[in-house]
């Protein structure tokens, strides 16, 4: 073994190895039990983010896991089309050689983003490698392959058939520079300083009026009531009368409805549901009129009348103008709200009437809410598990159509008298299905990104196919993800796989936390606040990465923290020394536990003591506690204590200690090895009398745990002669490990050990008193009692080895 490890090049050796030898492969034939994880499919040009990152590790360190623990591994990798993401990313590279996508016509342009792909796309899986997931990489899917393209348009059609999908006019978000609805997710939101200006609309009668108050005029020409809350006692005598649009001169009602805001600037509120979500659900629900004066394009359109083809910019100040020469422009100050915009272009979204393509959710949803509801699929933290069902219960009927040129497109046909034919593409319609006409035209729609994304636990296993990996890996275990695609990925996986599948497409979902900037707030490129996991690796190394990402994992939001990192990379390097030191001294031994001495029979039991909290930790998806109780046990319990205490019998040829010492270390290995795999597999490669690579060693049987905590007493001796100088009595087996470990000749040992037992019972007392406060134990995080707990029990038993002195 070299003096020092270096993970540059050892890293990507081990990845080439374990994929050359098949080690992640998994077998549909297979007897063994099945464990699968079908990976959140990135973009397909995507760089690996932090978020990636996080992902991989704590799926990897399961999927690692369990392949060790004897089970049949499928960890599913792939790309998402990413509909609009791909499709704006082409557009801007065209839009540098000076043409649009409209230039080169549709078929030209969906050549020209396969050729993009071709050449830029992929590189992720490069980098997934580089943070050592161990997918099976020869399944690689990707969501436009011709098979998974058949499943979506079989969806689609079984869908059809069902009666839940149709097309009707609703309000959507609209960008106006891509000329398409968005999902939500496609949809960012940013703090603007706007004007709201507060307009009269005089009543109908002639008799006083009502001031509302807007922060967009231009929509003013679109009003169709004037809405105020049914208990707001200003406006009581207003309802059921008539006031007059400004501008347009439009007589509409005055109505009340409780969605009113009466705190919110004059507390009327002018209804324009042809351009405002709320507007929208008020108009529906009151059977208003539904006007639309601006257009797919955001200028005003042609129900604008001597306003149409003006910008909206423009359209204002015409408006107010008109306001200031009737006197109904009352006043306009500054406000500061929150606007959305395209996710991509940064466009401002238009709230829009246009017609659609929908899925009526009511009957497709609830088996999935009995899912959650059961547990048979359980969200963890708790949290996010009542997020997923609320989201559900409330899930609207799905627009799933999209007006861009990049995806699935629909697979529907229209003829001259507007019947619609739905089928599968392959062979196409020839006639219509009503009326026999044999002019179709296709639907140039394409489908929601996250239509195709909703089958990829069984889309990648070949649905509609029966396959053997079908029958073998579904339904899957888990899914790991972040919290603000529940409602847009997960809730819909769960839906479609019970819905064509019979059953739920794993039992449990991770929603991981969010790695903020170490500044605090999101990432972001543009604000300069993004973090390329990759150069964490390449100054780090994978498994330091990975170690630092998961001990920053919670169900807490955290900032980034590269000590995180640094302290993995701290402990990669504390395992070779102590593994380097073992293994020379330990040559010509085989692995063998043969425990002769209180250290010995103690790091065994710690061992197995450790290994049963990472198990249960495992279940619990705490990966923070984790790996903060490997790093203890290598560096505090193998390093620290065992190491030290049994170097000496090593050196001197004792066979006993030399046999344990590579058993332990044999054990250590195969616990490291899920979070920090590299590493360990280098290791490995040096111990005698290997069998098989570390990867599909088998995980070890727990160990008797009884005397874990043997050493505590040195341990505590250890603490108080390094903080205060004084030497406890100890046991004479004790003594000799504390005299190897500790080395008391070195130190100058004068302290007060009445000194030092003031300050202990004054720790306890504290501690006693923090913790017997209710309001504390019952307020304060959790993991805070338990330090607190934890700090009292170690002063206790250091106050018990003092008073035995």
């Amino acid at each position: 073994m070299e003096p020092l490890y270096k993970p540059q090049g050892v890293e990507e050796r081990w990845q080439r190895t374990w994929e050359e030898e098949g080690l992640y492969e998994a077998d549909p034939d297979s007897s063994r039990e099945s464990f699968a994880i079908a990976h959140p499919p990135p973009n397909v040009t995507g760089d690996l983010h932090l978020g990636h990152a996080l992902q991989l590790s704590l799926a990897d360190t399961i999927v690692r896991t369990r392949r060790m623990q004897g089970f049949n591994v499928l960890f599913q990798p792939g790309y998402d089309h990413a509909g609009i993401s791909t499709q704006n990313a082409v557009e801007k590279h065209l839009a540098s050689e000076g043409k649009t996508r409209h230039d080169l016509g549709r078929e030209a342009f969906e050549a020209r983003v396969w050729e993009w792909l071709h050449e830029y796309g992929g590189k992720i899986m490069i980098q997934f490698r580089r943070i050592g997931a161990s997918l099976d990489y020869r399944r690689e899917r990707f969501t436009m392959d011709d098979d998974y393209v058949r499943a979506v348009m079989h969806f689609f059609v079984h869908l059809w058939r069902r009666g839940w999908i149709y097309r009707a006019n609703r309000i959507v978000n609209w960008c106006t520079f891509h000329r398409t609805s968005l999902s939500d997710l496609e949809v960012a939101h940013e703090d603007v300083d706007d004007a709201l200006t507060y307009v009269r609309y005089p009543f109908a009668d002639g008799d006083g009026h009502v001031t509302i108050a807007t922060a967009r005029p231009a929509t003013i020409l679109a009003d169709v009531a004037v809405a105020v809350h049914p208990e707001d006692e200003r406006y009581r005598e207003a309802v059921g009368r008539e006031v007059v649009v400004p501008f347009v001169g439009r007589r509409v009602p005055v109505i009340a409805d409780e969605r009113v805001e009466r705190g919110f600037g004059s507390g009327s509120l002018k209804v324009t549901p042809g351009h405002d979500p709320l507007d929208y659900e008020i108009g529906r629900d009151h059977g208003l009129p539904e006007l639309t004066v601006i257009g797919l394009d955001g200028r005003m359109n042609e129900w604008a009348g001597e306003l149409a083809g003006l910008s909206q910019a423009e359209a204002e100040e015409r408006v107010l103008a008109w306001l200031k020469e009737h006197d109904q422009l009352e006043k306009r100050e500054s406000h500061r709200h929150t606007v959305a915009l395209c996710d991509r272009c940064k466009t401002r979204i238009e709230p829009l009437i246009s017609l659609q393509w929908w899925c009526a959710m009511d009957e497709l949803k609830r088996p999935a809410l009995e899912a959650l509801r059961s547990g048979r699929v359980r969200f963890h933290p708790e949290s996010q598990h009542r997020f997923a069902i609320d989201s559900l219960e409330n899930a609207p009927d799905w627009n799933i159509s999209r007006q861009i040129w990049w995806g699935h497109q629909l697979p529907l046909w229209e003829c001259p008298d507007g019947h619609v034919t739905v089928t599968e593409p392959e062979p196409e319609p020839e006639s219509c299905g009503v009326c026999g006409s044999r002019e179709l035209t296709r639907s140039t729609d394409v489908l929601d990104t996250w239509f195709s994304s909703a089958l990829w636990p069984f889309a990648t296993l070949g649905w509609p196919d029966d396959t053997p990996d079908l029958r073998a890996f579904y339904p899957g275990d888990m899914n790991t993800t972040a919290r603000d695609i529940i409602r847009l990925w997960e809730n819909r996986m769960i839906f479609a796989g019970l819905e064509v599948m019979g059953d739920v497409p794993f039992k449990d979902v991770v929603i991981h936390s969010l790695v903020h900037a170490p500044s605090g707030g999101r990432m972001s490129k543009s604000l300069g606040t993004g973090m390329n996991p990759i150069a964490q690796i390449d100054a780090h190394g994978a498994d330091a990465t990975r170690y630092g990402l998961m001990k920053m994992a919670s169900s807490q939001d955290v900032s980034f923290s590269e000590g995180a990192i640094e302290e993995g990379r701290k402990l990669a390097n504390k395992l070779w020394n102590v593994s380097r030191l073992i293994l020379q001294a330990s040559e010509g031994a085989v692995p063998d536990e043969r425990p002769a001495t209180l250290e010995e029979h103690w790091i065994l039991a710690r061992l197995s003591s450790t290994q049963r909290a990472y198990e249960q930790h495992l279940e619990a998806f705490d990966f923070s506690h984790l790996v903060v109780d490997l790093y203890r046990l290598t560096f505090d319990d193998f390093c620290d204590w065992y190491a030290e205490a049994v170097k000496q019998r090593l050196y001197d040829g004792d066979a006993d200690a030399r046999a344990t010492a590579l058993a332990a270390l044999e054990r250590l290995l195969k616990l490291l090895h899920p979070a920090m795999p590299h590493v360990t597999e280098e290791i490995w490669s040096y111990l005698p009398a290997r069998d098989s690579r570390l990867i599909v060693a088998p995980w070890p049987e727990v160990g008797d745990e009884t005397r874990a905590a043997v050493l505590d007493a040195v341990k505590e001796a250890a603490a108080i002669f390094r903080r205060s100088g004084v030497l406890p009595r100890l046991e004479v087996e004790e003594q000799r490990i504390f005299d190897a470990v500790v080395k008391p000749e070195r130190a100058k040992a004068n302290g007060s050990a009445d000194a030092e037992l003031t300050r202990l019972r004054s720790e306890v007392e504290r501690g006693e008193r923090m913790l017997a406060n209710e309001r504390f134990v019952a307020n304060a995080k959790p993991e805070v009692v338990e330090v607190e707990r934890e700090k009292l029990a170690r002063y206790r038993r250091e106050l018990d080895a003092l008073e035995r002195v």
